[in-house]
């Protein structure tokens, strides 16, 4: 009998990691295709150099402020999204917690890469850090999140491809309907009897 208990448990956590899992690639998917060329666009851009070198300047503590800053301003984001949704305005609350999350990932996504070293030496940042990536780590090395992992490997592997068949279909099509404006009269009229 315990060892039926035994099982289930772990059969119900595997199910909870994999479902974790399985949002967590869906939402990478989602916000990684837009969050990571908006990310390098900004740390390309010239007009970003001046804030680039002002976080640069700044001191450990007041870049923990600054990184906290996004998270404060558009965490209330959520809740906002949801009453959205409740209320009816589905769109709106959807395109609002899209947004906020996009903002709030890009901006921390951005500072903590810029001042890692800095964050990581306060004491505490460095203590929090440090227990995430354990945990993170802990629950990415489990069969189910591999299988999860391997999973989304296929099906962005099987959407690429998917896209680039389409994209060579067009061309293909572009060309040939380029091609036959360019056939003579006469031409034409004997491709279409054969």
């Amino acid at each position: 009998m315990e060892k039926t208990q035994g099982g289930d448990v772990k059969r119900l956590t595997n199910l909870l990691v994999f479902a974790i899992a399985v949002l967590y690639f869906l939402l990478d998917a989602i916000f990684a295709t837009v969050a990571l060329p908006l990310a390098r666009w900004i740390a390309s851009h010239w007009a970003f150099a001046r804030i680039h070198r002002w976080i640069l300047s700044l001191g450990p503590y007041p870049t923990l402020l600054l990184f906290i800053i996004p998270v404060i301003l558009l965490e209330p984001a959520k809740p906002a999204a949801a009453w959205l949704v409740a209320t009816g305005h589905i769109a709106m609350g959807v395109s609002a917690l899209a947004i906020a999350e996009l903002l709030k990932l890009v901006c921390i996504e951005r500072l903590f890469s810029v001042s890692r070293a800095k964050l990581l030496s306060i004491p505490a940042f460095a203590w929090a850090y440090g227990k995430y990536s354990a945990v993170k780590h802990r629950l990415m090395s489990t069969e189910a999140w591999q299988f999860a992992l391997r999973c989304s490997r296929i099906v962005r592997n099987t959407a690429q491809r998917l896209v680039l068949e389409a994209r060579r279909s067009i061309v293909r099509d572009n060309a040939r309907d380029e091609r036959d404006r360019w056939i003579p009269a006469g031409a034409a009229a004997r491709q279409a009897r054969d």
